[in-house]
Formats: structure tokens, C-alpha cells, sequence
């Protein structure tokens, strides 16, 4: 009887264990998530060993991406822009075209400035600056895009490499804006103190608002980088984004976050609000000064150096409150992502259009730099 039972005995302590040796990986990986994926931990438990495994299944699709965080690095992937790939393949040549057309274009105003005596005028030297900051600009984002959509997502970044995109996005945007106010304090002394404008706007104040606006860049973006990149991310990995922009990485953490939000709007406050009025005091005293000019010529030469830079502030400013001047509660990722796509892609290749464009010593400097490298 005894030896009867033994059988019994044994399948009821293996079923015990195939039981418990089921339930704690769920339960380890109910405690690792912080009690956010209790649905993936309910559908753990209830696994059936004839059937296949959710864990292998998840393994199987995002498998490279399960082995890289083994190694204690956490690491991320991008949402697609398009799992098609047709459509994908159409998106890489358009944002290639983009991302090639913005370096074409600003390398072009970059060595106009440069070979180009008659702009060597602060005017100019900014436009030069502006020009050089937007290929970093573009080049720190455009490359892991390309690889992003040709890929299909399916391209990883390391939470160290994601926390270097974000600081050099922070310090290039940031010292971008207040860049604009410096050109647009420029174009105040210009237009309404005409006769000490080479004493005022000397090389050394140039040289000198230059590395101010790329020194408060730098201050603006550390301190928020090293914020978010000591956060805890745990769960999913996904950015709902092309690339690392803070209030999409910020949504993957597994903690409270609303002290890096409050920073992240600080800052925003800091490289986009302030700038964007000093711009408009200093186009405010513009306006006034140009309505009392008796010359009409003058005037019309007046609006026509300042209408460029405006077209650009309100491109630049524009995308940067939609995003990040606003309540966090209220952030549409859609939106973000439509958004980012303009001042990301489109505005590096629109900026050097207008500026040529709009102005006429720029144009015909263009056409001397062309004439010049053909024969």
C-alpha cells in the first residue's frame, strides 16, 4: 500500500515544484517592476507548461534588447515611425534629404561669412555662429533617426548614450535661443544707436555674448541630464519618439518625477521664455524707432535686415513653447512627435534659406562663393 502511494507522492511534490519554479519568476518580476505590469504578471501565472511561454514569446521580439539590459546597462529603442517597409524606406530618403539639405545649406552661409570680406560685420558673425551650431544641432539627432527608421525601431541606445543626446540637444538648442536674442540685441543697436554700433557691438562683446549663450547651454543642460539619467527605468523600454527627448524619456520611469519635471520646465523657462522677451523688448524699441524715420527707403531697408531673424525666432520660439511650455499633464506624444520633426529637420534647412533668401549682401555673397568654386 505504501509503495503504492510513493508514485502519488512523487507527482504531487513535482507538481508542487513545477508550480512554484512557474510562479517565481513572476513574482521576481512583480517586485522589479514596481507593481506596474500586474497584467503581464497575471498572464505569468497562469501559464500553461503545454503552451508556449509570454516570457520567450517577449524574449523572441525584443530579445537583443532583454540580453543588452542583462549586462546592468538599462537601454532603450525607439518607437517606428512606420512598420511598413515601403513607407520606412520613403521616410529615410525624405529625412536624408533633410538632414544632407541642412548641412549643404549652413556649411554653404558658414563659408560665405567666412570668404565673404564684406560680412565681416557682428551681424554676420552671429548668422556664422547660428550656422555651425544648427549642423550640430542637426547631427546629433538626424544619424540615430536614419539608422531608427531603417531599422525599424529596432535599433538600441544605452541610457548613457540616450543621457549624451539629450545634453548635447539641451546645449545647442538652449544656447541656440539665446543666441537669437543676442542677434536681435545686435539689430536694436544697429537701428537705433546707428552711430556707436562698431563701439558698442565690438569683436571683443561678440566674442564674449558668443560663449556666454554656449556657457549657459552648458549650465542649463547638465545639471537636468544628470538628473534624469539617475532615475530608476524598469518595465518598458520604449520611447514613444524618435529620439531622446526629455518628456518622452522622462514617461519610462519607474518614479516620482515631477522634481525633473519641474526642472525640465525651469530650464525651459530659462532658454526659451526669458530670451524670447528680451527679443521682443528689443524689437519693441525697433518698431518705435523705425516709425519715427522720415525716410521711407530707410524703413523698408530697416524691416528688410530684421525680417529674417524674425521669420527664425517665431520658427525656432514657436516649437519650443508648444513643447515645453506647457503642463506636463497636458503632453500629447503625438504632438510632440509632429513638432519635433519641424525644429529638428525642417528649421536646420529652412534657416539658411531665409537668411539668403531675405537678404540681399547674403545672396549675392552666395552667388561670388559659387562663381568662385566652379571656375
Amino acid at each position: 500500500m505504501r509503495e503504492a502511494k510513493k508514485p502519488l507522492e512523487t507527482k504531487v511534490k513535482s507538481y508542487k515544484f513545477s508550480v512554484y519554479h512557474t510562479c517565481l519568476p513572476a513574482f521576481a518580476y512583480l517586485h522589479r517592476t514596481d507593481y506596474k505590469d500586474v497584467g503581464v504578471t497575471l498572464s505569468l501565472l497562469q501559464y500553461d507548461p503545454g503552451q508556449s511561454s509570454p516570457v520567450r514569446e517577449s524574449t523572441d521580439s525584443k530579445g537583443l534588447m532583454e540580453e543588452a539590459n542583462q549586462t546592468g546597462v538599462v537601454y532603450f529603442y525607439f518607437h517606428p515611425f512606420s512598420t511598413d517597409p515601403a513607407v520606412a524606406a520613403l521616410l529615410f530618403v525624405a529625412f536624408l534629404l533633410l538632414y544632407l539639405g541642412s548641412l549643404v545649406g549652413n556649411v554653404t552661409i558658414g563659408l560665405t561669412v567666412w570668404r565673404g570680406h564684406s560680412l565681416h560685420t557682428p551681424m554676420y558673425f552671429f548668422l556664422f555662429v547660428l550656422a555651425m551650431r544648427e549642423i550640430g544641432y542637426s547631427t546629433n539627432i538626424a544619424p540615430l533617426t536614419l539608422a531608427g527608421i531603417l531599422s525599424i525601431g529596432h535599433v538600441l541606445i544605452s541610457l548613457p548614450g540616450c543621457g549624451a543626446q539629450m545634453f548635447f540637444f539641451i546645449l545647442l538648442g538652449g544656447s541656440d535661443c539665446v543666441l537669437l536674442a543676442v542677434m536681435a540685441y545686435d539689430r536694436y543697436v544697429a537701428i537705433c544707436h546707428p552711430l556707436h554700433y562698431h563701439v558698442i557691438m565690438s569683436w571683443r562683446l561678440c566674442g564674449q555674448m558668443t560663449l556666454g549663450s554656449l556657457g549657459l547651454g552648458f549650465l542649463l543642460s547638465l545639471p537636468l541630464t544628470i538628473l534624469i539619467c539617475r532615475l530608476p527605468f524598469c518595465g518598458h523600454s520604449e520611447i514613444y519618439h524618435f529620439f531622446c527627448d526629455m518628456p518622452a524619456v522622462l514617461r519610462l520611469a519607474c518614479a516620482n518625477t515631477r522634481m525633473h519635471e519641474a526642472a525640465l520646465y525651469a530650464i525651459s523657462v530659462a532658454a526659451v521664455a526669458v530670451p524670447f522677451l528680451l527679443i521682443c523688448l528689443s524689437y519693441g524699441c525697433i518698431v518705435a524707432t523705425i516709425l519715427r524715420m522720415n525716410s521711407a527707403e530707410g524703413k523698408r531697408r530697416a524691416f528688410s535686415t530684421c525680417s529674417s531673424h524674425l521669420i527664425v525666432v517665431l520658427l525656432q520660439y514657436g516649437c519650443c513653447t508648444l513643447i515645453y511650455l506647457h503642463p506636463s499633464s497636458s503632453y500629447s506624444p503625438e504632438e510632440g512627435w509632429a513638432v519635433s520633426v519641424v525644429y529638428t529637420f525642417f528649421s536646420p534647412v529652412l534657416n539658411p534659406l531665409i537668411y539668403s533668401i531675405r537678404n540681399q549682401e547674403v545672396t549675392d555673397a552666395v552667388r561670388r562663393l559659387m562663381i568662385s568654386a566652379l571656375t
